[in-house]
């Protein structure tokens, strides 16, 4: 990390703002967001997931893959089930940052306005 002038700030270098942006990056997806959206509220698997966000199982298992890959989501076998989390140790600033964001958009939101559902999953 690099001192920012006038500052004693410390500014994080390319290669830390690069990493940060491809993670968000991810999370422009909606489908991707809202998938981390539910697994920071508990764990589940891959077709509790798609029940929830109205996804079919490959894309949402794609999706799941690619936040894996990213290190935003984790998973554990169980039996025949691969379930699927946030680990809130390693990502407790990513999901306080996802429940502020979407937390105040949908309190800004019109109480009478109709739920959608994600398109693209």
């Amino acid at each position: 990390m690099a001192t920012a002038p006038g500052t004693g700030h410390q500014d994080p270098s390319p290669q830390i703002l690069t990493e940060a942006a491809a993670a968000f990056g991810l999370l422009a997806s909606p489908a991707r967001l809202h998938l981390v959206w539910a697994l920071a509220q508990g764990e589940s698997d891959v077709t509790g997931l798609a029940e929830r966000v109205g996804g079919a199982l490959p894309a949402v298992s794609q999706h799941l893959t690619k936040l894996k890959l990213a290190g935003l989501v984790r998973s554990r076998r169980e039996g025949r089930r691969q379930v699927y989390f946030v680990d809130a140790d390693e990502q407790a600033a990513l999901v306080d940052v996802v429940h502020l964001l979407v937390g105040r958009l949908s309190e800004q939101a019109a109480p009478a306005a109709p739920v959608r559902r994600l398109r693209g999953l």
